[in-house]
């Protein structure tokens, strides 16, 4: 009786043994991933950063009027060329 009862627990401490080591192995390997994904967030941060003053550099009314008068051949109409409607 006295063997079966100190097989019984050297059984059960070497499964709670390997139950720790696996935990402690996942525990790693999460905290890995942990930490590339935080790198990754860290990364888009920036890009989303730099995409935002990018968009607010496009988007100034003085470029706006550069690009309009640049590429497009656009300009404000002379006094001449403007025309009042009245109802």
């Amino acid at each position: 009786m006295l063997r079966l009862l100190l097989t019984v627990l050297v059984v059960a401490n070497l499964v709670t043994a390997l139950g720790v080591v696996h935990a402690r192995h996942r525990h790693r390997v999460l905290f890995v991933e942990l930490n590339q994904l935080d790198k990754a967030r860290d990364e888009l941060d920036i890009d989303f950063g730099r995409l935002q003053l990018e968009q607010a550099t496009w988007s100034e009314s003085n470029r706006i009027d550069q690009v309009a008068r640049d590429r497009l051949g656009m300009k404000f109409p002379e006094s001449e060329e403007t025309v009042v409607i009245r109802p």
